[in-house]
């Protein structure tokens, strides 16, 4: 408050000495030893004005930079505040809307292949209880990249849903739509929270479950690893799913930009080169953060069971 005293207070005296100065000035025009003091007169009321633009000036400037930063900040905390959702991705009956349902209120139900989105309310777990909009996308490949493209610049966190129980069969599949999230422009200039979760429907008793956190990446990949006696020759370990995501990405780096190239001498356009340059690809080249973590949708134990889910809600509940 008394900043801003000063500086109103600075130009109203200025003016205030300045007019007197003028009245001095002709009043002392009328006499003799008034017309010897004149030049002097002039002179300070001279001064007094240029003093009294300055500090005008000043003031105009302050607050044209206290408007400027205004509105930065609103702009910025904006664009933020205005990506709430959690995207539910992945290929066909991979578990996406059945996730859904017991991320919202812990129930089973009987899924078919969704032709819109489903969305919803979600409060995280935990003291904050951050609350996000939940959207289911379809799976099916003729509609999945129109509401990919729809819903991608809201995203704060994506779930990246694989059937684990099937992704050697997948894997290229699979591959190929992370693929083209991973080099989305949109995608990788917001960064959102990238959780790829391999759902593990239907484990075998006997199943074992892994963790692998990767790098300074936050992708979260679920991974059912079936390592009973009579799957043992088919069990892939979370680390080796990692193996094989990456190595498919690889490949599909090298193709894609290739073909691009092939095309019009460039690998341009809006998509991303995916990790860098050089370098074989590996999760933690990735901008967002990447995590694996396991769930499984559906109990082992029967319907009216609890989801293994307990993992995924801890990472949502992370979300800043």
């Amino acid at each position: 408050m008394r900043a801003a005293e000063v500086h109103v207070s600075v130009p109203l005296r200025s003016r205030s000495l300045a007019l007197s100065v003028t009245n001095m000035a002709q009043k002392g025009a009328a006499s003799p030893q008034g017309l010897a003091f004149q030049p002097y007169l002039e002179s300070l009321l001279t001064d007094l004005r240029a003093h009294e633009s300055a500090v005008v000036l000043g003031v105009a400037v302050a607050v044209i930079v206290v408007i400027l930063t205004i509105v930065f900040l609103h702009s910025f905390w904006g664009k933020k505040s205005t990506r709430s959702a959690v995207l539910l991705v992945g290929l066909c009956d991979s578990g996406k809307t059945l996730l859904f349902s017991r991320l919202l209120c812990g129930k089973f139900i009987r899924t078919q292949t969704s032709i819109a989105e489903n969305s919803a309310q979600y409060k995280t777990k935990g003291d904050r209880g951050t609350v996000w909009t939940l959207i289911d996308l379809p799976g099916h490949e003729s509609l999945r990249p129109q509401h990919i493209e729809k819903f991608k610049s809201a995203a704060r966190a994506i779930v990246f849903v694989v059937d684990s129980a099937i992704f050697q069969k997948e894997v290229r599949d699979v591959a190929e739509l992370l693929y083209s999230l991973l080099t989305d422009a949109v995608v990788v200039k917001n960064s959102p929270t990238l959780l790829v979760a391999c759902n593990k429907q239907g484990r075998p008793p006997g199943g074992c479950w892994g963790r692998l956190v990767c790098g300074s990446v936050s992708v979260v990949l679920g991974v059912m690893c079936t390592l009973c006696p009579a799957d043992v020759t088919m069990a892939k370990s979370a680390k080796l799913i990692q193996q094989q995501l990456e190595k498919e990405l690889n490949t599909l780096r090298v193709t894609r930009s290739a073909a691009l190239s092939a095309q019009d001498g460039s690998a341009g356009g809006t998509t991303i080169h995916l990790g860098k340059k050089g370098k074989d690809f590996d999760f933690s080249q990735l901008p967002m953060r990447v995590e694996f973590v396991e769930c499984s949708a559906r109990s082992n134990k029967g319907e009216d069971s609890d989801a293994d889910i307990a993992d995924l809600e801890t990472c949502l509940a992370k979300l800043a």
